[in-house]
């Protein structure tokens, strides 16, 4: 698969929203690292087409991609600034050797008026006493989907050296910033320091997909779970719950934990759509084999007669 999104999906540019969650609901069922677990290729594909299905799905993200501002993994296609790699991109432009003196001298009494004031000096003459906040500082950090989804602490190290505490809120998105008061560049003179803004990108898992507040897993299962029904046991961002399947379910078939989403701050729950996966055993044995030929010539069912019927 390439890098481009539309092409990973299997869609034009011009696709609609609906038509990029059906492209994209289409290959994750396909490609579902829980249907081929020992397929590594199979397996990359799937964080292929979900990273394509995240970037595409947010219409602000897509506008961007679309308009060249942003590569297909959501980056800025100027070079990133890490936490680790941040740097006052402004310093070397503070004071421009091109703008002339007189152009200074005219501008000190509205540099005084906004960011200072007149102090004497010692010679008696007064002088500026300069104060300015300091510059807002943007990083970019990677966190885990269930860090994200259920609420983490992480410590982070700034460019001075100082470690920070940061807390990621349940719920948190992919793309989403958040504002860490004073933790900015310093101030000038006794101006205060500015604000870190840290921008996360949600790495994706293998195992739950998220659409809104809710969050979708494949669940396989045997042909005897599918024919007899049974309780099975459902992993959750929370943790693994007990779940009824029903008798003579067919794969594709949707079941719902109410609650079992993604908790906001708000206080609103989305819910978990365990979408079913019946998973035949690489090696059919004997016995199995006679049991499908006997079923075949006594039951006669077609699965796909409305198919013919309506082509």
């Amino acid at each position: 698969m390439g890098d481009d999104p539309y092409e990973v999906l299997g869609i034009k540019p011009t696709a609609t929203q609906d038509e990029i969650k059906k492209a994209y609901r289409k290959l994750a069922m396909k490609l579902h690292p829980d249907l081929n677990p020992d397929d590594a290729r199979k397996k990359a594909e799937f964080q292929a087409v979900s990273a394509a299905n995240d970037l595409l799905k947010d219409p602000d993200k897509r506008k961007r991609f679309d308009a060249g501002e942003i590569d297909s993994s959501g980056h800025e296609r100027q070079e990133r600034q890490y936490y680790h790699q941040y740097a006052d991109q402004d310093a070397g432009r503070r004071y421009d050797p091109g703008v002339a003196g007189t152009e200074f001298r005219d501008a000190s009494d509205l540099f005084s008026e906004l960011f200072g004031r007149r102090r004497p000096s010692a010679g008696g003459q007064s002088q500026h006493e300069f104060h300015a906040r300091g510059l807002d500082a943007r990083y970019h950090l990677e966190v885990d989907f269930l860090d994200a989804a259920r609420g983490a602490r992480r410590s982070v190290t700034m460019p001075d050296g100082k470690t920070i505490e940061i807390t990621i809120p349940p719920g948190l998105r992919d793309g989403q910033t958040l504002r860490l008061r004073g933790k900015g560049g310093l101030g000038i003179g006794q101006g205060p320091a500015g604000d870190a803004l840290v921008t996360f990108g949600v790495r994706p898992h293998p195992v739950f997909l998220r659409e809104g507040d809710d969050i979708e897993v494949v669940l396989p299962i045997t042909f005897d779970e599918a024919v007899l029904g049974g309780k099975v046991d459902v992993p959750t961002i929370s943790g693994p719950v007990s779940m009824t399947i029903p008798k003579g379910v067919s794969s594709g078939h949707r079941l719902r934990l109410k609650g079992k989403g993604i908790k906001t701050g708000e206080g609103q729950v989305g819910n978990q759509y365990v979408r079913l996966a019946i998973v035949l055993p690489d090696k059919i044995d004997v016995e199995m084999e006679d049991i499908a030929r006997r079923w075949r010539d006594q039951a006669g069912f077609d699965p796909r007669k409305d198919l013919r019927r309506n082509t």
